[in-house]
């Protein structure tokens, strides 16, 4: 009987490969927190796990986010997906919209719930591990 990966694993590798993505962009702004006119982006995590949730069900894990209009951007240093803008509470004189304590609390709780998803992951491999070994 062959292992599926997919089905094994489940969503934890998405959202997995998912956060390091939304880390790369939050980083992104963090480093542009001085830029004028820089604006924030972010990804819509809840969003973009349920794509690849559904593509997990149908048996396509790897399908890549529906992008509805042409000129939707895609998320070239953040993965798959649709990069937002961030609305700021308080916009800055220069035009830049990183809120830089805010930006830091969303990347310090990406990083935990990388860590979150990368034990979830670690367990999955443990279990499997586990049952190949027949120490069930």
């Amino acid at each position: 009987m062959a292992i599926s990966f997919d089905n094994a694993l489940g969503i934890h590798e998405q959202a997995l490969y998912l956060r390091s993505r939304r880390a790369e962009v939050l980083a992104n702004n963090l480093a542009n927190a001085d830029t004028p006119n820089f604006k924030a982006r972010d990804v819509d995590f809840s969003s973009l796990l349920s794509q690849a949730g559904k593509a997990l069900q149908q048996g396509n894990a790897a399908s890549e986010p529906r992008r509805t209009n042409s000129r939707h951007l895609g998320l070239d240093a953040a993965g798959d997906g649709q990069l937002l803008y961030r609305v700021p509470n308080q916009p800055a004189v220069d035009g830049n919209t990183v809120e830089e304590h805010a930006e830091m609390a969303r990347f310090a709780k990406n990083g935990q719930d990388f860590e979150a998803s990368l034990y979830f992951l670690n367990s999955k491999f443990r279990g499997l591990q586990t049952a190949i070994r027949g120490e069930i």
